[in-house]
């Protein structure tokens, strides 16, 4: 990384950025160029593995990319603000971001409920009961996480 002072080693300061975040972007393997995918995820800890669930309609070119090639990166971002000054002539950007890799893989069955639960539950303050009519036609999917690092830029405090 070019700008160590912006850099995030610490995975528990990883994390709570990409709890504020509400959209994963995934880029899988085409032929020619990466397909990018934005999508709504959950996140799920358990000692050093972070796993991200996502969910999707049961067909897609996304399957077929994944039936080829399941190694994939990922990118999210939050806390976006522009900071300009004017008399300056100078303009730049706050965020915090997380970008990583890991394999992804179809959920199976059995692993489903569990999977979207932790999805819907990153998107609500509370415990979410959703329709269980729906699970059938969906297709989670889940990333392990082999590595990731953060950014963060943020104006410096008068």
């Amino acid at each position: 990384m070019r700008r160590n002072d912006r850099e995030i080693t610490d995975k528990n300061k990883m994390l709570q950025i990409m709890e504020k975040c509400d959209v994963c972007r995934l880029a899988l393997h085409d032929e020619e160029y990466p397909y990018i995918l934005p999508l709504n995820f959950g996140i799920k800890t358990d000692g050093e593995e972070i796993t991200l669930y996502f969910h999707g309609a049961d067909e897609g070119y996304k399957y077929e990319l994944l039936a080829r090639d399941n190694r994939v990166s990922f990118e999210m971002d939050c806390r976006h603000r522009i900071v300009s000054a004017r008399e300056k002539g100078h303009c730049t950007m706050e965020y915090e971001s997380v970008i990583g890799c890991g394999r992804l893989e179809i959920v199976p069955d059995s692993e489903k409920m569990e999977a979207l639960t932790v999805m819907t539950d990153h998107y609500h303050k509370e415990h979410f009961s959703f329709n269980p009519s729906a699970v059938p036609r969906t297709v989670a999917m889940k990333l392990t996480v082999e590595n990731m690092t953060g950014k963060r830029r943020m104006k410096k405090q008068q």
